[in-house]
C-alpha cells in the first residue's frame, strides 16, 4: 500500500519522497561514493539476529533520523522547515524572473523538492515514531509547510512563469517528452487550485479545498470509530467475543473470521448501523468535491480524479467494471451455491447466504480442501529467509543486491529499523531502504510504504539517491525463534518490496515523478506483479527452507497454497468491483439521484448479489473514499497488468534477465515521467484493450499457472 498526500501545485504524488543544501542536507551524508562498503553484511543473516544497537558515529556525533543533523531531536524540525521556507522564497523569485524554457521546469522541481522532503519526512514521523515530542513536532513542520503551499498554490506571478512556458507552442514542442508531462503535471495540480479563475472563484477554490481536507480528516476518523450497543440487547453467550464497558457491549469490527454466525450477524448490523454525522460528512464530502471539479472545469470529480491515469476517464472505468461483472457473474453464482452448501452443512437451521457469511465460510472450504494450516508453512519462512530470497530475485532479475547497513547513532527511530543499501552490480548504490518491519505499541497496523527522499537529477550532475521506509507489523523474534511469517505475511513483504523497487530503480531527472509519483492505476503494478513472483514455487524454493532443519519447502505445499487462493475468488473479486462501482457512481454525476444509501443498495444487489441488510451503511465505513476517491478500480486494473505482464514476461522463467532488464527500463526506470500506457505498452509490445485486462484478471481464477506448469513437469 502506498501513503498518499497531496500538496497542491506542488504535490507529492502517489506519496511516495526529498534536497536544500542548507535545509536537509544532511540525507547526502555518506550517500556521494557509489563504490562498494565494507561496512555492508548479508541480508538474510541480518533478519534472523536481534540487532545489536545503534553504533555511534565518526567522533562518536549523534547523527539525526535518516542521517538529517538538524533531527538529532524534537526541535530540528524546527531548523529543517525554516530553512527550506527560506530556500522557497529564493526559488519563487528564481522562477518568477527566469525567462521561460526547461529552466523554468527545473526551478520549479527544486521548489517542490525542498518542501516535500521536509514535509514527507515529517508525514512519515509524525504516524511512526515512538516519542510524542518527535511525532508532536513533525505534526506541526506538516502544518507550517502546507500554510507555504496554500501561498504558493495561489501565487499568480509563480503560476504565470510556468503558463508563459506552457503557452509557447515552439518552447513547448523543444522540450524533451519528460521535461514537457512534468510542467503539465505541475500546471494541472495548479489549476486544481483554481489559479487560472478570476479573484472571487479562486477564493471559492481555495476555500473548497480546505473544507474538501477538512471533511476527509472527520470522515477518516469516523470509518473506525467503534459502535455500543446496551449488553441486554445481545444473547449474554455471544458477549465474551466483544469488548464490555459497564453496560454495554462495544463493537470495532465485523469479525468477519468468527465462527459463531450470530456473532458475524450482531458485528455486521450493528458496526455498519448508520451515524447521522457521519452520514452527513460524506453527503458534504462527495457534493464538496463535485463543486470543486466543477468550478475548475469538468463536469465530474470522477472526470477531474481520472486524468492522467491508465484509464484516462470514468466511462472506460465503468465499461471496464460492467464488463468484469459479465465475465465473473457465472463463476460467483458458482461461488455463492458452494458457500451456501458449506453453511447449510454446518447450520442447516439457517443457511441463507448473507454478506458476514462469505470471509468465515470460504475460509471453511479452503482448510478443508487444502489443508494450509499457517502453522505448517511458518516454520519454512523465517524473515531472514525471505529476505534472503527477495535477494536472490532481484541479483537474478535485475542485478542488484540488497546488503544490511548498521545505522549510525541516531537515525533510526526505534532499534529494530533495519537500513538496507539497494547495490547493482555495474552502477553502485541506487538507494536506501529502512525496514520498520515489527510490531510495537502504538505504531500504524498498515503495511505501508513511504518515500523519505525522491531520485532527481541533481544541478551538479550527481543523482540524488532516493531513501524510502516500508513499515510492516511483523512478530518480534525470540531467543530461541527468529521471526517466522505466515504465507500471507511474506506475500505482503513482497508486495511492498514491489513498491521499493519501484523507487529504487526510477532514474527520473525531476523528483515529482520518482519512483511510484505515478497514477494510482500504475502505482501498484510493481507491488502486485510481486505477489506472482512469491506465488511461484521456482522463486519459493529459492529460500524457503525450515528454519532447524534447512528442508525445502515441499513443491505439494506451494500448490496447495495457490490453488486455495481460487476458492471462492471470484466471489471476492465481484465484491471489489461492486466497491469500484460505488466509488464510480458517488463521484459521478452530482446532485445523487438517491441518498448514499439508497445508492448502496441498488449498487449491492447490481455489482454483488446478497442482499442489502436494512439500517446498514456500509459506506460510513469505506475508508478508501478519502485516499482513493474515484481511484478504488486501480486495484483491479492494476492487477490486470501486473497479470498480463506476468504471463508474457515471467511466466517461463521467473528469473528471465533480460525480462527483468526491459521491465526497468520500460516500466520502472520512468516513475511517474511518461504516460503509464505507454510504459505498459512498452512492455508488453501491445496496446491492451479493456477486453485484454477483463480476460486477464478472469484467466487469473483458472488453475493457476505455476501449479499447471508445476503438475506437469
Amino acid at each position: 500500500m502506498l501513503c498518499a498526500r497531496g500538496l497542491g501545485g506542488l504535490s507529492a504524488r502517489a506519496a511516495v519522497l526529498r534536497p536544500a543544501r542548507a535545509g536537509l542536507g544532511g540525507l547526502g551524508a555518506g550517500i556521494r561514493a557509489r563504490g562498494v562498503s565494507t561496512s555492508w553484511s548479508p541480508v538474510g543473516a541480518a533478519f534472523n539476529v536481534k540487532p545489536q544497537g545503534s553504533r555511534v558515529g565518526l567522533f562518536g556525533e549523534r547523527r539525526g533520523l535518516f542521517g538529517v543533523p538538524e533531527l538529532s531531536a524534537p526541535e530540528g524540525f524546527r531548523i529543517a522547515q525554516e530553512n527550506a521556507l527560506r530556500k522557497t522564497d529564493l526559488l519563487v523569485e528564481r522562477a518568477c524572473c527566469t525567462p521561460p524554457g526547461p529552466q523554468t521546469v527545473l526551478i520549479f522541481d527544486e521548489l517542490s523538492d525542498s518542501l516535500c522532503r521536509v514535509a514527507d519526512l515529517a508525514d512519515f514521523v509524525k504516524i511512526a515514531h515512538p516519542e510524542p515530542a518527535f511525532r508532536e513536532a513533525a505534526e506541526e513542520a506538516c502544518r507550517s509547510i502546507g500554510t507555504m503551499v496554500e501561498k504558493l498554490n495561489t501565487n499568480v506571478e509563480l503560476y504565470q512563469s510556468l503558463q508563459k512556458l506552457l503557452a509557447d507552442k515552439k518552447l513547448v514542442d523543444s522540450l524533451d517528452p519528460e521535461t514537457r508531462r512534468v510542467a503539465e503535471l505541475f500546471m494541472f495540480d495548479f489549476e486544481i487550485s483554481g489559479i487560472h479563475l478570476d479573484k472571487e472563484k479562486r477564493k471559492r477554490a481555495v476555500d473548497l479545498n480546505v473544507k474538501i481536507l477538512d471533511l476527509s480528516s472527520t470522515f477518516l476518523m469516523g470509518t473506525n470509530s467503534p459502535n455500543k450497543i446496551e449488553k441486554r440487547l445481545l444473547p449474554a453467550h455471544i458477549h465474551r467475543n466483544f469488548i464490555l464497558t459497564g453496560d454495554h457491549v462495544v463493537i470495532d469490527g465485523l469479525h468477519a473470521e468468527a465462527p459463531d454466525d450470530l456473532v458475524r450477524e450482531a458485528a455486521y448490523k450493528i458496526f455498519l448501523y448508520p451515524n447521522a454525522d457521519q452520514l452527513k460528512c460524506l453527503e458534504e464530502l462527495l457534493s464538496n468535491r463535485d463543486l470543486l471539479a466543477k468550478l475548475v472545469g469538468y463536469s465530474t470529480y470522477s472526470h477531474r480524479a481520472l486524468q492522467g491515469t491508465i484509464a484516462k476517464n470514468p466511462e472506460t472505468v465503468m465499461e471496464f467494471l460492467e464488463k468484469l461483472s459479465d465475465k465473473l457473474s457465472e463463476r460467483t453464482i458458482k461461488d455463492f451455491e458452494m458457500i451456501r452448501g458449506m453453511k447449510m452443512k454446518l447450520n442447516p437451521q439457517n443457511s441463507e447466504l448473507m454478506p458476514w457469511d462469505p470471509p468465515y465460510y470460504s475460509g471453511v472450504i479452503r482448510a478443508e480442501r487444502y489443508n494450509i494450516e499457517p502453522s505448517l508453512y511458518c516454520p519454512f519462512f523465517s524473515l531472514g529467509a525471505c529476505m534472503e530470497g527477495l535477494n536472490i530475485l532481484f541479483n537474478k532479475l535485475l542485478g542488484i543486491s540488497l546488503y544490511a547497513e548498521q545505522p549510525a547513532k541516531g537515525e533510526v527511530w526505534c532499534e529494530d529499523v533495519r537500513k538496507l543499501a539497494v547495490v547493482h552490480e555495474s552502477e553502485g548504490l541506487l538507494g536506501y531502504i529502512y525496514c520498520d518491519f515489527f510490531q510495537r505499541a502504538d505504531k500504524p497496523h498498515q503495511d505501508c510504504h513511504f518515500t523519505i527522499r525522491g531520485g532527481r537529477l541533481k544541478e551538479d550532475g550527481d543523482y540524488q539517491l532516493p531513501v524510502v521506509v516500508l513499515m510492516l507489523n511483523l512478530p518480534h523474534s525470540s531467543r530461541n525463534l527468529p521471526t517466522l511469517l505466515t504465507p500471507g505475511m511474506m506475500e505482503n513483504l513482497f508486495h511492498e518490496m514491489g513498491h521499493a523497487m519501484h523507487s529504487m530503480l526510477g532514474r527520473t531527472r525531476y523528483q515529482h515523478v520518482t519512483g511510484t509519483r505515478c497514477p494510482t492505476d500504475f502505482a501498484e503494478v510493481p507491488s502486485i506483479l510481486m505477489e506472482y513472483f512469491a506465488n511461484d514455487y521456482r522463486v519459493v524454493n529459492q529460500f524457503a527452507r525450515h528454519y532447524q532443519t534447512g528442508q525445502s519447502l515441499p513443491k505439494n505445499m506451494v500448490s496447495r497454497l495457490c490453488e486455495s487462493k481460487k476458492v471462492c475468488a471470484a466471489a471476492d473479486m465481484q465484491l471489489q468491483v461492486f466497491y469500484a462501482t460505488l466509488d464510480q457512481i458517488y463521484h459521478g454525476k452530482h446532485p445523487l439521484r438517491r441518498s448514499t444509501t439508497d445508492i448502496l443498495k441498488e449498487t449491492q444487489e447490481k455489482f454483488y448479489g446478497l442482499p442489502y441488510v436494512p439500517n446498514t451503511a456500509w459506506q460510513l465505513r469505506f475508508s478508501h473514499l478519502v485516499g482513493y476517491g474515484a481511484k478504488y478500480y486501480s486495484y483491479l486494473m492494476s492487477r490486470a497488468v501486473a497479470s498480463m505482464v506476468w504471463k508474457e514476461c515471467f511466466l517461463q522463467d521467473p528469473f528471465n534477465r533480460a525480462a527483468g532488464e526491459r521491465y526497468r527500463r520500460e516500466m520502472l526506470a520512468h516513475g511517474g515521467g511518461k504516460e503509464p500506457m505507454l510504459m505498459v505498452q512498452g512492455m508488453l509490445q501491445k496496446c491492451p484493450s479493456v477486453d485484454d485486462f477483463v480476460s486477464a484478471l478472469v484467466s487469473d481464477l483458472d488453475l493457476d499457472f505455476e501449479t499447471f506448469l508445476m503438475d506437469s513437469e
